[in-house]
Formats: C-alpha cells, sequence, structure tokens
C-alpha cells in the first residue's frame, strides 16, 4: 500500500504520456490533483489493489510506477532535465549540476554517481543526446538560424554545437537538413 500522495512513473516523456496517464487514471476511477512528466499527485494514497491495477495498466502503454528509491530519483533526474531541455522558455541561470542539486536536494556527485550506476551513462552524456534531439527537432523546423539554436540551446559557438551535432548523429546539422530520409525519420518520432 502507498502512503505517499505522489506517484513516479517511468517514461513519461511528453505531453502525450501526460495525456495517456491522465486517461489511465481516470478509466480507473482514481482522483488525482495533477499529472505531470514522471509524477502524479493523488488526492488519496493508493490502496494496494489500486496500485497493482495502475501498475498494470502503466506497462501495457510502455509506462512503469516506480517504487525504489534509487528509480525513483533516476526519473526526476530525466524529467527535471527533459522539461528543462524540451519545454521551458526560461533559460538556465545555472549549472545544470546545480539545478539538480537545487531541485533533488543532494549532492551533485552522489546524484551523478547514481544516476551513471543506473544508466550506464553521466548526465553529462544524457544532457547532450537530450539537447541533439531537441537541436533536430528545431532544425526540422526550419525557423531558427542555426546561429539562433545555438543560443537557445546555450551553446557557445555555432562550431562547438556542430561539433557535438556530429558526434553524436555522425552528421553534421546541414546534412542533417539535407538528408530527406533522417528528416522523415525524425519527424514521425515527433
Amino acid at each position: 500500500m502507498s502512503d505517499s500522495k505522489e506517484i513516479l512513473i517511468k517514461n513519461m516523456v511528453c505531453p502525450r504520456c501526460i495525456e495517456a496517464v491522465k486517461k489511465t487514471m481516470n478509466e480507473l476511477d482514481i482522483s488525482f490533483q495533477s499529472v505531470e512528466l514522471g509524477k502524479v499527485i493523488l488526492q488519496n494514497s493508493l490502496n494496494k489493489k489500486q496500485e497493482e491495477l495502475l501498475s498494470s495498466n502503466l506497462e501495457n502503454q510502455g509506462f512503469e510506477l516506480l517504487k525504489g528509491e534509487k528509480s525513483a530519483i533516476i526519473s526526476k533526474i530525466k524529467s527535471l532535465l527533459i522539461d528543462q531541455i524540451h519545454y521551458s522558455n526560461e533559460p538556465l541561470l545555472t549549472t545544470y549540476s546545480t539545478f539538480l542539486a537545487n531541485k533533488l536536494h543532494q549532492e551533485y556527485s552522489h546524484i551523478s554517481r547514481l544516476f551513471s550506476s543506473v544508466e550506464g551513462i553521466t548526465i553529462e552524456k544524457f544532457i547532450t543526446r537530450q539537447k541533439i534531439e531537441k537541436i533536430k527537432e528545431l532544425l526540422i523546423y526550419n525557423e531558427l538560424t542555426l546561429s539562433e539554436i545555438a543560443f537557445k540551446m546555450d551553446y557557445s559557438s555555432v562550431s562547438y554545437l556542430s561539433t557535438q551535432f556530429k558526434k553524436e548523429t555522425g552528421m553534421t546539422p546541414s546534412e542533417f537538413k539535407k538528408d530527406k530520409k533522417v528528416l522523415r525519420k525524425s519527424l514521425d518520432k515527433l
């Protein structure tokens, strides 16, 4: 039985995920105050049967109800970073390490070691991958110049953005825009 009114859900990465979880909560007649990336604030704690039913329904949709403390922290780290990189209109006025330490009320060194041990990559690598995905999206929409994208994504220069982009994708941003097959696959993901 869950004593907490907050439950954490793994694999919630976009607004559609939020809508899917809301729909599941409503179908199971579980009252909630809010649904955010990776988290649901409940009106009341879940009983054992509700928790099992919710867990099963979420798994059928590719989500996972997190129960362990480590998993919960990892999910929270990912949600905070994804939200900041993909959906926040406010620039980050500090480093990602300070941002995470403040949000999670833990030392960054502890958060970093935990993330790396569970995920097999560093938080920095996760951030880079998320930024590259956002850059792909911005390139696809073709509304900003590469300089504007570099500024928006907090890169020191277009050259540095291009170097990281090529390292992650195997192509330059210009090549990515020209490659119709890659562009089509990326559009399908959106």
